[in-house]
């Protein structure tokens, strides 16, 4: 097997192609043939060791991809060789094969691409967790998402339209609005020229936003927060910007608001048959054509410095894909 090893988590330049022993599944693991991978925001920081996961030493990046099963390790029942599969792993996907835990493993639809499918599971499981279970977000209601364009941002749009809300999708550029429209958005906010707490109030009739999804973080979100409708919702899910905010309490007890943690990959270990259930009801929405991942490009696996540095312009929308 080939694939991209980290030796030393200093960023994306210590990356190497390397030719590696192909390894063999243990007890719970399947060995994946990877046909295509998706991006993520914390792909590199992985590989800057600021991630909060760290693996150890070396690795091979990439926490998102789909597959196909060419072997099975002991006590594994529920999936077969040559069965087509999403994962997501945390680190592996950078690569031509790799072990992933069964239990983690999707099966996917025979209508649903790899290409489709590595771009799948984190944004959408994530989003679909937040909204659904965490924010219990309720047809009829507004939703602001910032950072709209990007590959979460993208699945909330989709997912909320889904449930029936109205999305206010909020991002930097004209065209990542655009597209944000093109998905389903009811009306959007370019934030590096409109200003966000002046146009909410327009938007919503000066009630505010119910749900609040916020991948951004940074200067962002406290005139987020100060925008948010009585008993609203806000959704702390990363912060792509870099800064991790400090709200003041005291807008919480105005708005009798809910600050609401998003940690889907907790969610998914702590509450398996949960996270497969909801697994199961966004496959079947992707079948319904209800939602489809956003896909910036697509590009051959050896020019994941290509990808990283497109990744790290902040000009992606949706996701980038790698495909062997």
């Amino acid at each position: 097997m080939q694939a991209w090893l980290c030796e030393n988590p200093v960023g994306i330049e210590a990356l190497t192609w390397k030719t590696l022993p192909t390894p063999q599944p243990g007890p719970g693991q399947v060995l994946v043939h990877i046909k295509a991978a998706s991006m993520n925001f914390p792909d590199i920081l992985i590989v800057q060791n600021k991630y909060q996961m760290k693996p150890p030493l070396p690795f091979v990046p990439g926490s998102e991809y789909a597959g196909v099963v060419e072997a099975l390790g002991e006590g594994v029942t529920h999936l077969s060789v040559g069965q087509r599969v999403a994962c997501l792993s945390g680190t592996g996907g950078f690569g031509t094969h790799t072990l992933a835990t069964a239990a983690m493993c999707m099966p996917l639809p025979d209508a649903m691409s790899f290409e489709d499918a590595s771009a799948f599971i984190m944004t959408y499981a994530t989003s679909h967790h937040a909204l659904m279970d965490r924010a219990e977000l309720k047809a009829g209601e507004t939703l602001l998402v910032l950072g709209a364009a990007g590959g979460v941002g993208t699945a909330a749009i989709q997912i909320a339209k889904a449930a029936g809300a109205k999305v206010i999708a909020a991002a930097s550029t004209d065209e990542k609005c655009a597209l944000c429209t093109q998905i389903g958005a009811d009306i959007t906010i370019n934030y590096a020229r409109e200003n966000l707490r002046e146009a909410l109030k327009v938007h919503t009739n000066g009630l505010g936003p119910n749900v609040i999804y916020d991948p951004v973080g940074g200067d962002l979100a406290e005139p987020a927060f100060r925008s948010i409708a009585w008993r609203g919702r806000y959704l702390v899910v990363g912060f792509a910007s870099g800064p991790i905010p400090a709200l003041p309490w005291n807008l919480a007890l105005l708005k009798g608001a809910s600050l609401v943690g998003v940690f889907w990959g907790d969610f998914a270990r702590r509450e398996p048959k949960a996270n497969a259930a909801m697994l199961a009801e966004l496959a079947g929405w992707y079948l319904q054509g209800k939602i489809k991942p956003v896909i910036d490009r697509v590009l051959p696996m050896q020019e994941l410095m290509a990808a990283y540095a497109h990744m790290g312009s902040r000009g992606v929308r949706g996701k980038i894909v790698l495909t062997n």
